[in-house]
């Protein structure tokens, strides 16, 4: 039991730096371009024409 709280107040330290390296993963794949063309569709959602969308699937909304 001693040697888990030890390992534990070790890998308390670095909380932060596991944080850091979540936080930069997350914007590596924000701006990858590869995603550019989905996030900028998906921008365009709420200026969508209803008309529009009720003709592509059949008015069944």
């Amino acid at each position: 039991m001693e040697t888990m709280t030890e390992i534990a107040a070790f890998l308390r330290q670095f909380w932060g730096l596991w944080l850091m390296i979540f936080f930069l993963g997350i914007i590596v794949w924000a701006y990858r371009p590869k995603n550019k063309d989905r996030f900028q569709e998906d921008a365009m959602i709420p200026l969508r024409d209803d008309e529009n969308e009720e003709r592509k699937d059949g008015g069944n909304s």
